[in-house]
């Protein structure tokens, strides 16, 4: 066996360990208070978001001003398409397990549903989330259900040469490439062992009820901590290779350049989306009598603390919800004490357990496309 294959003992083992956390984590189901309350007025931001320019791509972004759950309603979540919603009938649907598996498989939904269920919660984030002004929508937190993928992996039989995962969803469309037309259907690769881990889940139910066909009716994949692209909607074939798959997905589009310094030297560097960055953003002011206060989240990576600066004052630790729940966003709160009359700024900063601080907009200028933003986000708001 390679480096990467895992064996059943050893993989039964990890899933035991990863049942046991998903247990804590179901227990952690207390609705956080850093939410406003019945009777708070909240205060508009001044800088509002663009119009939406492509609804029939991308929609149900996020109202922050109107953000009242932890739980993101399945009818706000918000969706993006590449090729459109496609129509899929579940009696007639099946997941294809294919390529460098000793035991290729073909799942019905009710097959998938006789295996141990598992649920964890987990904010998605598009990673072209705040990458123009109309779309810092684009994330939402809901509970996911369904079956952990790295069981059926090992009941497949992955060989010894398998060292990537391709996740193929139904949508497809027509693609140019050197002046050649083509068509292909939405897919993403990751590697064996990331594909592994005991968190992924290929997903049937969101907040308790059957997907929505926007959120990728009836399969979807769950991979914690990976940004939106990542997890395939529509899933209908799962495909081991060797190598990895170079695609419009993969290796054109969802790709980030920045410019990097290696020994001395300026160079530009191009990666694949990947797993989602540390983030935080203010979500709304609250007034209640004549008190005010900052609300928002913070999500990405396990979190050390939350910071709030208004104008150009010192940074001040906001309170934040520390439930355990390792992949869902984080609510914070900042009681804003003296307001004043006139425009304010308002901005948040996380720092993570590792000593990551989220970046201001000129700490990230050699980043030159918009995906994987997670700078500042400043607000402008004006109390009366």
């Amino acid at each position: 066996m390679n480096g990467l294959k895992i064996s059943r003992r050893e993989l039964l083992k990890q899933g035991g360990a990863a049942l046991a956390g998903l247990a804590i984590l179901n227990n952690a189901r207390r609705v956080p208070t850093a939410l406003a309350q019945s009777g708070d007025e909240v205060i508009p931001w001044l800088d509002q978001p663009e119009p939406n320019p492509v609804p029939d791509a991308v929609g149900n972004l996020l109202d922050w001003e109107a953000l009242d759950s932890w739980i993101t309603p399945n009818d706000q979540f918000f969706y993006v398409s590449h090729y459109g919603l496609p129509e899929i009938d579940a009696n007639q649907w099946r997941l294809e397990i294919t390529g460098l598996v000793e035991h290729p498989m073909s799942l019905s939904l009710a097959d998938l549903q006789a295996w141990p269920r598992q649920e964890l919660t987990f904010t998605i984030e598009c990673s072209g989330n705040h990458g123009f002004d109309w779309n810092f929508g684009l994330i939402g937190n809901a509970r996911w259900a369904g079956v952990a993928l790295a069981p059926l992996l090992q009941e497949a039989g992955v060989m010894d040469d398998g060292r990537e995962v391709v996740f193929y969803g139904a949508d497809s469309g027509e693609e140019t490439v050197r002046e050649q037309t083509i068509s292909q259907k939405f897919a993403r690769s990751m590697a064996l062992e990331d594909a592994l881990s005991p968190n992924n889940l290929l997903c049937y139910e969101m907040n308790g009820e059957p997907l929505p066909q926007p959120n990728g009716f009836p399969l979807r994949l769950i991979a914690p901590g990976w940004y939106g692209v990542a997890n395939v909607k529509w899933l209908e074939r799962i495909e081991v290779r060797s190598s990895r798959m170079m695609s419009r997905f993969m290796a054109r589009d969802y790709v980030t350049l920045r410019q990097e310094e290696i020994d001395g030297e300026q160079v530009w560097t191009e990666s694949s989306v990947g797993r989602s960055l540390l983030k935080s953003a203010p979500a709304r002011v609250v007034r209640s009598g004549d008190s005010y206060r900052i609300e928002g989240t913070a999500w990405g990576a396990p979190i050390e603390r939350v910071e709030v600066q208004i104008d150009d004052g010192p940074w001040q630790p906001a309170t934040w919800d520390k439930q355990n729940t390792k992949y869902s966003w984080k609510l914070f709160t900042y009681d804003w004490k003296g307001a004043t009359p006139g425009e304010h700024t308002i901005v948040s900063r996380v720092t993570g357990m590792d000593g990551q601080v989220q970046p201001t907009e000129k700490e990230l200028e050699t980043k030159k496309s918009f995906l994987e933003h997670n700078a500042q986000h400043v607000r402008r708001v004006m109390i009366a």
